[in-house]
């Protein structure tokens, strides 16, 4: 990729502003990534260690949890560390290597959410075939799809957005690399990758987010035939599970199917999807989940599963 411009580095506004505030950002935030990387790798080491969650629903909860952690690590440390920096500067090569992995890891979250709503369904729905439609060799290409997948958006998103001049400009308002405040420093027409950030980003958040309301719709539906105690079960797992993905898809559809205009609020809620949800993740699939909490006194215990 040539650098058709005489930019090194770009300057970051960061989150905010407030000089007096950043020490205090700075802990709670470093808080939050604390939390989010203690969570999801307990997640991770639970389900590798103990045989019974060796199932689709734990095959792919072990692949979000170690997408949470990368997806976060994109963008939470730098962060973290510009709340006490002086100059919040980043080199023009880490600029693309943040950009790609951020949008490589979202777009992965994306798509796992959405298989994962596939395996809620056909365990509520068809759990007679269950075990034909989720087996061994279905879960490894749902994956490996949604990994694939993951890669060309994120070379999609990437490519276009760095091939563009960049003259002079360097700062950023924003407290990371993504593409709608990248783009507003170009020195050239825009209007081709504003377009593919909207066909890529929003469009996939967009049909990814109707596909995970139609598979409760038709949960919900076929709930009514259940007894009450199957219904109270499966209710407080799909609801649980449907106020993660809220958090994560309304804010990606708010900032990608857009054009290329900034608001201030953007940065406020990107936090729900870099932050707040990979957070939320281990809480909701432990607290709410006995098979996971039970594997885990068991590690805790060290007895035998």
């Amino acid at each position: 990729m040539e650098v058709a411009n005489n930019v090194t580095e770009f300057i970051f506004l960061g989150l905010f502003q407030d000089p007096g505030m950043q020490l205090m950002f700075f802990a709670l935030f470093l808080l939050f990534y604390v939390v989010i990387m203690a969570g999801n790798l307990l997640i991770l080491l639970t389900v590798l260690s103990v045989a019974r969650l060796h199932t689709p629903m734990y095959f792919f909860l072990s692949n979000l949890s170690f997408v949470d952690i990368a997806y976060s690590s994109a963008t939470a440390p730098k962060m973290i560390a510009d709340f006490v920096s002086q100059k919040k500067t980043i080199s023009y090569w880490g600029c693309v290597t943040q950009m790609f992995t951020f949008h490589f890891f979202g777009s992965a979250e994306i798509f796992i959410l959405t298989v994962m709503a596939f395996d809620h369904y056909a365990a509520i729905c068809q759990p007679l075939r269950y075990t034909t439609i989720m087996s061994a060799n279905a879960c490894i290409v749902l994956a490996s799809l949604s990994w694939l997948g993951a890669l060309g958006h994120s070379f999609m998103q990437t490519l276009p957005t760095f091939q563009l001049p960049f003259c002079n400009a360097q700062v950023i308002d924003h407290y990371f690399c993504d593409v709608h405040p990248v783009l507003k420093l170009a020195c050239a027409d825009t209007t081709l990758v504003n377009m593919l950030v909207v066909a890529n980003s929003g469009l996939i958040s967009l049909g990814c987010f109707l596909i995970l309301l139609a598979s409760y719709t038709v949960i919900l539906f076929s709930l009514r035939k259940r007894s009450a105690e199957s219904r109270r079960k499966a209710l407080s797992t799909c609801g649980s599970y449907f106020t993660a993905v809220t958090f994560f898809f309304v804010p990606c559809i708010f900032i990608y199917l857009r054009p290329s205009a900034t608001f201030p609020l953007d940065k406020a809620v990107s936090l729900f999807y870099t932050t707040i949800t990979p957070m939320l993740n281990p809480l909701i699939y432990t607290l709410r989940n006995e098979d996971v909490k039970n594997a885990m006194k068991c590690l805790w215990s060290h007895k035998s599963p």
